[in-house]
């Protein structure tokens, strides 16, 4: 197959998502292994809040899991085990326990912004990074001081991070993406939108990515325009 413009992926998540760890590793191995298709994409992540309104103090997870959804404590504990399982299978060392706490994540997302307008090939790495803290070292993703460690582990400026999350910088732009996102219909993530029109939900397994990838670049290809004739 030849080589195709690379595909446009909004990777709309939440750092406090456990599916959106399976999901973009399910992706990451997706893309990887249609790379010898010629078949590319700019990935950008896009903000989403599970709990828009969580206090800074966070929340135990099972009693969060419980309040929200009605779980018993041995329902969240077989749920995080198979969670764990899934993201084992895209390569991800998830920890979460009963004493696992979740938190505001509105900082992430100016900080995974602002990471995006200085250098749009590294958010990804940042992102990454996040889901690191959180979910296998344990960390209060809320707290500046972990986010701006996290940025610098991801290749980005400590002191420059630090700044944006004092500053209050990107708060209007990550409201409004959230309400875009949301005004688009997306009420749940991971959410994985393909050239602004084809939408894939969930933590796929990779061959799942893969196929719906491979029919979408297909698809594109047909509706390019033909290079004119020399």
């Amino acid at each position: 197959m030849a080589e195709t413009a690379p595909l446009k992926i909004d990777f709309v998540s939440d750092v406090m998502c456990p599916w959106c760890v399976i999901g973009l590793g399910g992706l990451n191995k997706a893309l990887e292994e249609l790379k010898p298709e010629g078949i590319q994409a700019n990935l950008t992540c896009q903000p989403f809040e599970l709990n828009p309104d969580m206090a800074p103090e966070g929340e135990n997870i099972v009693e969060h899991i419980g309040r929200k959804y009605g779980s018993t404590p041995e329902q969240s504990a077989a749920n995080r085990e198979m969670i764990r399982q899934r993201a084992a299978e895209v390569g991800f060392d998830m920890r979460m326990g009963e004493n696992s706490r979740i938190w505001n994540t509105f900082d992430a997302h100016r900080l995974l912004h602002w990471a995006h307008e200085v250098a749009p090939e590294r958010q990804e790495a940042l992102k990454k990074a996040l889901f690191t803290a959180h979910f296998t070292d344990g960390l209060n993703v809320s707290d500046a001081g972990v986010l701006t460690q996290t940025a610098e582990k991801a290749g980005f400026d400590r002191a420059e991070a630090a700044e944006v999350l004092a500053s209050g910088r990107y708060a209007r732009e990550v409201r409004d993406a959230e309400q875009l996102w949301r005004s688009r219909g997306i009420s749940s993530v991971p959410a994985i939108v393909i050239n602004d029109q084809y939408l894939i939900s969930g933590g796929q397994p990779a061959e799942v990515f893969a196929s719906a990838l491979r029919q979408i670049a297909a698809e594109s290809a047909k509706q390019a325009p033909s290079s004119p004739a020399a």
